[in-house]
């Protein structure tokens, strides 16, 4: 004890970091059930990055070909990527690797669904409002490198099901006139699917993708504190108040419960159900594409846009052929994607469609409310 005191000392001498734990500790979290989203969105974070460290040890993301010479029987022999040989090596020839493979895709697929929940929770609530709207727009972009990061390791392996998604990818960016080429033949190196698409995916899986979302979900913590909790109404609660539980002691020892709770959970359900059993599916060659190929769900969305739109949108205009049966769903997602973080300032009363621009003092809106309700 007298050693830790020493060393709280001296941190404290030269940072004045109690000053910091002492107004965080304060902080308080409400008790209702549904802020619980936004926690297992950042513990199954957790175990991706802890999870996605081991694997980094045994991946090798190279497209040059080998033959495969592992433990799985049906596929001796056979000509094959380094990474979808390296992937086939973490699910059969490396100790506690399938494990490893099962908890990251499995948390990566709740971590997309838990963001999903907490913003629609955010959105049907109105707990967007202002001073929030920020923290609205920082959430949505959460999402979208959550999927991003998502599809990036999804496509990895380089195995059938993978390759196909790709293929799906290179097509999309081919439709646009002009320039869909010229972005294609930048994303891939070369005509599809290249050599360099696979190294390119790693580096933003693992470096660039992540390092942005932990700075992203930095700012998100940082606004969280300084704006406060939204709680819903009851008696006792106010604009001018959050009625809960201090960080300090009582909800981190809750958090820390609950992170293992989450993690358990995740290892549980990765050890009893397989989920991408890339060893089904054998190498990316571009001839057995199989209309059952379908990405995770979380991707879902967009294959069913193309899917539904029927056969034969296309003409040739300028020398161009546009394909509108690719175009038409990937333009609505777009409009879709950008409407999505400007709910905010499309709400009866707000300043861009009232056209109200005077200066007042809005209160903290603590107390949440549906998101077209006006302001009171």
């Amino acid at each position: 004890m007298r050693f830790t005191g020493a060393a709280a000392n001296y941190l404290d001498e030269r940072t004045s970091a109690s000053t910091a734990m002492k107004t965080l500790g304060r902080k308080i979290f409400p008790d209702h059930w549904s802020f619980m989203l936004g926690e297992v969105a950042l513990y199954s974070f957790i175990v991706i990055l802890i999870s996605g460290t081991f694997l980094t040890f045994f991946f090798d993301p190279s497209m040059t070909e080998v033959e495969y010479e592992g433990s799985y029987l049906p596929l001796k022999g056979i000509e094959m990527s380094v990474a979808y040989h390296t992937s086939l090596d973490l699910s059969f020839d490396i100790r506690g690797g399938l494990l490893m493979r099962q908890v990251h895709h499995w948390a990566a697929l709740l971590f997309v669904a838990s963001i999903g929940l907490h913003m629609l929770r955010v959105f049907f609530t109105g707990a967007f409002r202002k001073p929030r709207e920020l923290n609205w727009i920082i959430g949505f972009v959460l999402f979208i490198l959550a999927m991003a990061e998502g599809f990036t390791g999804y496509s990895l392996p380089d195995d059938l099901l993978s390759g196909n998604g790709l293929r799906i990818i290179d097509g999309m960016i081919k439709a646009f006139p002009v320039i869909g080429v010229w972005m294609s033949y930048l994303f891939f190196g070369e005509e599809f699917p290249g050599v360099d698409v696979i190294p390119r995916l790693y580096v933003l899986h693992i470096m660039l993708l992540p390092a942005i979302l932990i700075a992203t979900l930095a700012i998100h913590m940082v606004l969280l504190v300084v704006n406060k909790h939204t709680q819903f109404a009851g008696p006792g609660r106010t604009n001018d108040n959050v009625v809960g539980s201090p960080v300090l002691p009582v909800f981190a020892a809750k958090a820390g419960g609950f992170f293992f709770l989450v993690f358990g959970t995740i290892m549980l359900i990765a050890s009893m159900f397989t989920i991408n059993p890339i060893w089904n599916y054998g190498p990316y060659d571009p001839s057995p594409v199989s209309a059952g190929t379908q990405p995770d769900w979380y991707i879902g969305f967009a294959d069913g846009a193309l899917r539904l739109v029927p056969p034969g949108w296309e003409f040739v205009l300028l020398g161009h052929t546009w394909s509108m049966n690719i175009l038409a769903p990937t333009i609505v997602l777009g409009l879709l994607s950008s409407w999505l973080p400007s709910t905010p300032s499309l709400r009866p009363g707000s300043p861009e469609i009232s056209g109200n621009t005077t200066s007042q003092t809005v209160p903290e809106m603590l107390l949440p409310e549906r998101p077209l309700a006006p302001l009171v």
